[in-house]
């Protein structure tokens, strides 16, 4: 258990784990899938000493329910295209849609 989890963030990192596993997905990604739902958790709750505005901004994993779970570039909201495009240097982006934005993102 990270130092910074309490009990509860890793009964919670255990639950999504074991989640995943009985979907059937490796341990590396059920580890990785349940490490950023507890990480996004404890943001958005003034948990952490860190945090990105998208997490402190988009909904909370539980009020989200899966939507946009692991689909990939498509399930992604604009912000999130648009913070993967000004990592990646992408020139243009600020007045791209969020297809373009998904385009130039996936094409790098």
């Amino acid at each position: 258990m990270p130092e910074a989890w309490s009990e509860k963030r890793e009964r919670q990192y255990q639950h999504i784990k074991d989640g995943q596993l009985d979907k059937g997905v490796s341990e590396d990604e059920a580890e990785e899938i349940a490490a950023r739902t507890v990480n996004k958790s404890r943001a958005q709750e003034g948990e952490a000493e860190e945090a990105s505005r998208s997490s402190l901004e988009d909904k909370s994993p539980s009020e989200r329910g899966g939507e946009r779970s692991h689909t990939g570039a498509q399930g992604r909201t604009k912000e999130q295209l648009y913070q993967d495009a000004r990592r990646q240097d992408v020139d243009g982006r600020s007045s791209m849609t969020k297809e373009e934005l998904r385009d130039a993102v996936e094409d790098r």
